[in-house]
């Protein structure tokens, strides 16, 4: 039976994301290729928050998709056979039903609930909140696939 938590190295492990692309902190929950909550620490000095927006820092709705990704990339990988994931990648297809409801303001923690609606054969459908403090920040759905890595 495999872990359900897993700390950022662990995460590292598993996607090919590195600083600062890497966005999330943590992957609690895990329930086995079915959900689990990632956990993104949304810092003061971001790589964006000079430039979104000066004054009036403002979390990218781009990057809270980004890190739904990353997040169901990461509950695939761990739930997957590693000999099946093995040189592979999670690619984003597709978003749906994107909203975003609050502005997610820096030095705060956003929790990500993300869930697996379907999978059919490399191809993936999940749904997921984003949170801040209980408050839905954003909430969206996306399709992703897996990809033989180019080496």
């Amino acid at each position: 039976m495999s872990k359900n938590e897993l700390n950022k190295k662990e995460i590292e492990a598993l996607l090919p994301h590195r600083e600062p692309m890497l966005l999330i902190d943590k992957l609690t929950n895990i329930v086995h290729l079915k959900s689990a909550t990632a956990i993104m620490n949304v810092k003061k000095n971001g790589f964006y928050v000079q430039g979104h927006f000066p004054g009036q820092p403002v979390m990218p709705g781009v990057l809270i998709v980004e890190a739904f990704g990353q997040a169901a990339a990461a509950l695939t990988a761990h739930g997957i056979d590693p000999k099946e994931y093995a040189n592979k990648l999670v690619y984003l297809m597709g978003v749906d039903k994107a909203r975003f409801r609050s502005p997610v303001i820096p030095d705060c923690e956003l929790h990500l609930e993300i869930e697996a609606i379907r999978s059919h054969g490399r191809v993936w459908k999940y749904k997921g909140t984003a949170k801040v403090e209980g408050k839905r920040m954003a909430d969206a759905e996306w399709s992703a696939t897996i990809v033989d890595r180019k080496e």
